[in-house]
């Protein structure tokens, strides 16, 4: 890798950009250093009114942030190093900036963060949990408001449920502090409102994300879901399950690790045929047993328990986060899938909701106009940050050397041989004194090294989803002298292990990876650990021929290493370490393949969500013009005229009991007249009577209206629950369609295309049943008066 700041490093000339201006920042530090508080305080009100005056935010930047800097002493006691206000300057430009661990990115945010507020359109810093948010927030918040702006938490410190009015006033403050779930579910919500005294958000405006390469990347893909009346369970989920046990892999279904895909091969679908006595399994009578095998199939084949999720001990599935290990709370997998897990586990089934609303991760953050972000590994995604988001990774220099010895892997043909190895080396840095962080793929293996640690009489701490609770407590000793700490890789993030007394002259913190990662950023997140700040320390990460990114991506001639040196115990007299430069430079291979397919994954997804998110934007737009104007007009004749169109057509010979059913359905439900006297077979006759019942209708509502306004909001309001009422619809069949077509690359087809032309022609009908319901809401409903004078609306 280039070295930073060199001239063949993709970032040069950013910081050269940004050492010009770090410059002029540093030239305002004395002037800034004589001003009495007041004046320091004045200067925002003053950068505001040069704002109107039309300087730009960038023009500001210099004056800004050396107020922000002396404000920072001021009233924190920090006053940010030059790296510091390099990062804050790389964030004012729309970048993905790389600072190392404990280079001071919370301090680093309050600069960007000040300078964009001064627009007056609000800035958002997203953390990845309520834990960081509000202890970086309650701190830094106390310089934005000695500076004069305002600030808000986005979530309840006491995890109550906030109303419209507390969202409104955290949404208006200058500077939000909150996590990306919050955000977005806060979105979902405010885009389903029904009045515009219930909205909350302005439209986003600048975004700083930390840890942004876990939020923007690693959980990129991640819907979050509004869900809402339960759905009624499949017939087919305990049957579909019972089936999958009597499938052979390779046989009856081919298994795509690298892309995650499952499906049933030919052999696969006769036995299914067979087994549920059906002819043809796909022969489009048989939608939701093909769903329900699906569903059990990629319950057993792509969700594996303690690393996919974990069962609590109240009989809940609990997901996990791919990445760190972490319990994602509230989440549960929609469509269906969540229950085909619980089958599979044998728990009582929970209700499979139906999504009103829904949103991924990259989508939610592709809307913000300016948006940066914080990590300590971007560098190795920079192609992928740009490419998404537009966004350029820069590397900060680190206030000072990093002085940490990052050691050479060292190789094993199997589990058995790399976990007595790096025991052997625990004990030999515990025997010393070193604290130790050991880090495990998962939670099962760290559960069995914590075993292992047991059986040499080794004092420890396990950290991982099943005792998160504890993380502040364990984290706080990991440092101190002899501490043992086994973790999944939950401890590379949001951690800060400081090192207690005597430890830097024992060497610092050891940490020591016992599993080739699935991405190389894992493991320079891991190795951050240690040596922060300056601190000394080490990494070192002990890999065998048998971990997953190995197995799944690695040369298939390794097995033959694999069967020379296998071991089925750990009580072994020798241990083989594999030095060959060839084994390593696959290893390191399989773990690139490893990112290519995470990349491949978030593109796919990207580019099939294209379609849902422009629908999203399209209905969101639409319920806004509604909300924010004094209500809309639209021509009720001519979707009256496409509904009658689309009768003719499911109807060429339709009789007269037929005609009335669609009047009753769709223009008054009291209908009473006689259909004797009306020529069917005369179409403009029957065009002609139907909009006359409809004329009549309107007119009969016509004498609730004081006003032209007062009838355009009537019509609008129809026209917003017809819109609620059909997008609810589609969240949930878009979700369900991205199950089916997986289910058609065993058919030779392209299931992109298959999705987003099924998702285009769902969404074309989507549009005329909105001008359906919404005839149907105007014409059908009722308009009552209460002795207070209130109107009240009521929908059949």
């Amino acid at each position: 890798m280039p070295k930073i700041g060199s001239p063949m490093s993709s970032d040069y000339w950013d910081l050269r950009k940004i050492k010009r201006l770090l410059g002029r920042v540093n030239a305002l530090a004395k002037t800034m250093k004589k001003m009495t508080d007041q004046q320091l305080k004045d200067k925002t009100q003053e950068f505001k009114q040069r704002l109107k005056q039309g300087q730009t935010l960038d023009q500001l930047l210099p004056e800004a942030y050396a107020v922000v800097r002396e404000a920072d002493k001021r009233v924190l006691g920090m006053y940010p190093h030059d790296s510091q206000v390099m990062g804050a300057i790389g964030l004012n430009f729309n970048n993905i900036v790389e600072m190392k661990t404990g280079e001071g990115k919370t301090l680093v945010a309050t600069m960007a963060l000040y300078l964009n507020a001064l627009s007056g359109k609000g800035t958002i810093l997203v953390t990845t949990n309520q834990y960081l948010a509000a202890r970086d927030g309650e701190q830094m918040s106390q310089v934005y408001k000695w500076l004069g702006l305002t600030y808000a938490t986005g979530f309840s410190l006491a995890g109550e449920k906030l109303d419209v009015k507390q969202k409104q006033r955290i949404y208006k403050s200058d500077i939000v502090y909150t996590t990306s779930g919050a955000l977005g579910f806060d979105y979902l919500l405010d885009n389903m409102a029904q009045e515009k005294k219930d909205k909350y958000m302005r439209p986003f405006n600048y975004c700083i994300v930390d840890e942004a390469d876990s939020v923007l990347l690693d959980m990129a893909i991640t819907p979050l879901v509004i869900a809402g009346l339960p759905k009624v369970k499949s017939d087919f989920i305990g049957v579909a399950d019972e089936f999958s046990y009597f499938l052979d892999e390779d046989q009856d279904y081919e298994f795509n690790e690298e892309h995650n895909e499952v499906w049933l091969t030919s052999s696969g679908i006769s036995k299914a045929e067979k087994f549920f006595s059906i002819p043809n399994l796909f022969d489009g009578k048989h939608t939701e047993l093909v769903r329900s095998l699906n569903l059990a199939l990629n319950a057993h084949a792509l969700f594996e328990k303690e690393e996919s999720y974990v069962v609590s001990p109240d009989g809940e599935v609990d997901l996990l986060d791919k990445e760190n290990g972490r319990i994602l709370e509230g989440m549960k997998l929609q469509a269906g899938q969540h229950q085909a897990i619980e089958m599979k586990e044998q728990l009582k089934l929970s209700d499979d909701q139906q999504a009103m609303a829904s949103i991924t991760y990259q989508s939610l953050f592709r809307k913000f106009k300016k948006l940066a972000g914080m990590t300590g590994t971007g560098y190795s995604a920079r192609d992928e940050f740009f490419k998404i988001y537009g966004a350029k990774v820069v590397r900060i220099p680190t206030n000072r050397p990093v002085i940490r010895k990052d050691l050479p892997d060292r190789v094993y043909p199997d589990l058995p041989s790399k976990l007595l190895a790096s025991l052997q080396e625990v004990k030999r840095l515990h025997a010393i004194g070193r604290p130790v962080l050991i880090i495990t793929e998962s939670i099962g293996v760290s559960e069995i090294y914590s075993e292992l640690l047991l059986r040499e009489q080794i004092p420890h701490n396990v950290l991982n989803a099943k005792n998160a609770a504890k993380e502040a407590t364990i984290v706080k000793e990991g440092g101190q002298v002899g501490a043992v700490t086994v973790a999944t890789t939950m401890a590379g993030r949001g951690t800060d292990i400081k090192l207690g007394p005597g430890v830097a002259e024992l060497g610092g913190l050891a940490v020591l990876g016992v599993a080739k990662m699935a991405s190389r950023r894992i493991d320079d997140q891991l190795r951050g650990r240690a040596g922060r700040q300056g601190d000394p320390g080490s990494s070192e990460f002990f890999v065998s021929l048998e971990d997953d990114v190995v197995l799944k991506y690695g040369a298939l001639w390794l097995e033959h290493y694999r069967q020379k040196y296998h071991s089925d115990t750990l009580d072994m007299d020798e241990v083989h370490e594999l030095k060959s430069r060839r084994i390593r430079e696959a290893l390191n291979d399989a773990q690139v393949k490893s990112d290519e397919s995470d990349y491949f994954m978030r593109k796919q997804q990207l580019s099939m969500g294209a379609s849902d998110e422009i629908q999203r934007d399209l209905v969101y737009q639409t319920r806004d013009q509604i909300i924010f104007s004094d209500g809309v007009s639209y021509d009720i004749h001519a979707w009256l005229t496409e509904l009658i169109d689309q009768f003719y057509q499911d109807h060429p010979h339709f009789r007269r009991r037929d005609l009335r059913r669609f009047i009753l359905d769709n223009l008054s439900y009291e209908f009473k007249g006689s259909l004797l006297d009306l020529d069917i077979e005369n179409k403009q006759a029957v065009y002609a009577y139907l909009m006359k019942l409809a004329d009549q209708e309107m007119a009969r509502k016509q004498q609730y209206f004081q006003d032209q306004t007062e009838q355009k909001r009537f019509y609008s309001l129809a026209a917003l629950k017809a819109i609620d009422a059909c997008w609810i619809k589609q969240v949930d069949n878009l979700q369900q369609l991205r199950q089916m077509v997986t289910m058609r690359t065993s058919a030779q087809r392209d299931p992109m295309n298959e999705y987003h032309h099924s998702a285009l022609s769902s969404f074309m009908k989507m549009r005329r049943e909105i001008h359906r319901m919404t005839i149907r809401n105007v014409l059908m409903s009722n308009i009552t008066i209460d002795k207070n004078g209130q109107k009240e609306v009521y929908y059949v």
